[in-house]
């Protein structure tokens, strides 16, 4: 065990737990949001009844999502303080923009929505959830501008060892700042709807429930698979965008996730599966799809790809060769295809689930066949899958830099850092969010088993509290 080592285990640790929730409460809140537009338009109750039990699990993604983004940061000053130093002059920009205005935008709007459903009009009350909506969503903007900036580094100056803003138009108007941000909307916007699928899929097979509420989970569903059609169909593209940008920008990055050692050639085939021998820099074995890769990079059948070889005594001979320039190519490799894989499979299943709603009276051929709500209800799982195998993709393969070409991963973490300080801290991190863990399932758990005969109960009360010990 190293300092290093540790601290990067536990800045994977903090980061994969937060982004769990990250996207949760995005994309349940633009659910939620868009339940309640309906409600409005077409004076359905059910929509609002729908509005109001999602909302009460948007919250607890809410709340989770605030706690473990609190501990993601603090971790920077005890691990990475040489990172935070370099990079603080172009952070603090972006950053205070997402904690005084969208965290704060976000909050109070969200306050609004929760105590005012009896106080104020509907059309009022809707325009609420709109801004929470929008609140975190430029709350992501600002940590993904962050972000963009140790993928692309722009707008800056190198001043006494330090990273100093430049230009904060060229920050903004990075073009990694864009693609990451129009692919973690579209895939917030594929996890809120098959969430929402999901956990009414689950609803559906539950003996008590078959024959209660079958309006409410009919409506669920059929929203949540148009929201996932649409989420998965965006993620796809604007990942496409994002992979065909690596090729040029981070090209080792995009050599070790299809796990391409040598030149191609052209055209080039693509790797379903294989297993690559990092030490010594080959693969091992490999099953080909010909002229495929060529057609996923450049979208014709020709076209090159550049080998980690290759591109690794370029890396030497810009930078020096006392940094190891090849990632964990196995990890990226099957990463990228769970990722791949996962998002075809929401697409599929989203089409044919939407397919099987089709049909005559109100009880479609989807809720007769167990098998396909047993798919729905297992795939409220997969988004989690997808964002960590995204994730791992895009920090594990810049390795070794934190600031792309800029400052290395040892070069940041904190001098003062002691093996065992990091191990405690990675213990009672790893202790804290297995009971957050426990308590965000067990109270989402007991909502649906409560059901939204609970909102109905809480309608009949004074005034509607998220809170209130019956809602949970």
């Amino acid at each position: 065990m190293t300092v290093v080592g540790l601290s990067r285990f536990q800045f994977a640790m903090t980061t994969i737990f937060h982004f769990f929730f990250v996207p949760f409460s995005i994309g349940m809140g633009i659910a939620v949001a868009i339940m309640e537009t309906l409600y409005v338009i077409k004076k359905d109750d059910t929509y609002k009844r729908m509005a109001k039990f999602w909302g009460n699990i948007f919250l607890l993604s809410f709340a989770v999502g605030v706690v473990t983004g609190i501990i993601q940061e603090f971790q920077f000053g005890m691990n990475w303080s040489q990172y935070s130093r370099f990079v603080g002059d172009i952070f603090g920009a972006p950053l205070a923009f997402e904690a005084l205005f969208a965290f704060f935008m976000e909050s109070t709007f969200l306050g609004l929505w929760m105590f005012t459903w009896k106080k104020v009009k509907k059309g009022l009350h809707v325009i609420f959830m709109w801004f929470t909506v929008l609140g975190s969503v430029l709350s992501a903007f600002w940590i993904l501008t962050a972000n963009a900036f140790m993928q692309h580094p722009v707008g800056y100056v190198i001043k006494n060892g330090h990273a100093q803003m430049k230009s904060f138009a060229a920050v903004l108007m990075n073009p990694q700042v864009w693609l990451e941000f129009s692919h973690v909307m579209c895939a917030a916007f594929l996890m809120g709807g098959i969430l929402v699928v999901g956990m009414s899929a689950f609803q559906m097979l539950r003996k008590s429930q078959q024959n209660k509420e079958r309006s409410f989970y009919k409506k669920s569903i059929r929203l949540g698979l148009i929201i996932t059609l649409i989420g998965s169909l965006g993620t796809m593209g604007t990942g496409d965008l994002q992979m065909r940008e690596l090729l040029n920008e981070q090209p080792m990055k995009f050599a070790a996730m299809e796990s391409v050692y040598k030149d191609t050639g052209s055209p080039a085939p693509w790797s379903v599966v294989g297993w690559a021998n990092e030490k010594e820099h080959k693969n091992d074995f490999s099953v080909d799809i010909p002229y495929m890769l060529s057609l996923l990079s450049y979208h014709k059948l020709s076209g090159s790809v550049e080998g980690m070889n290759r591109i690794n005594k370029q890396l030497e001979h810009k930078y020096g060769k006392q940094n190891n320039y090849y990632p964990p190519v196995n990890l990226l490799f099957y990463s990228f295809r769970l990722m791949a894989g996962f998002s075809g499979i929401l697409l599929l299943v989203s089409l044919i689930g939407l397919f099987m709603l089709r049909g005559k009276g109100n009880d479609p051929r989807l809720f007769s066949h167990r098998w396909m709500l047993w798919i729905l209800g297992l795939l409220t799982f997969s988004p989690f899958i997808v964002n960590t195998a995204g994730w791992l993709i895009t920090e594990e393969g810049r390795q070794p830099w934190t600031v792309y070409g800029l400052f290395t991963t040892y070069e940041s973490v904190s001098p003062t850092s002691t093996v065992a300080s990091v191990l405690t801290s990675n213990i009672v991190y790893f202790v804290l969010f297995t009971a957050l863990s426990i308590t965000m399932i067990y109270l989402v758990v007991r909502q649906l088993k409560k059901g939204p005969a609970s909102i109905d109960e809480q309608s009949t009360s004074k005034s509607y509290d998220p809170f209130n010990k019956e809602a949970f």
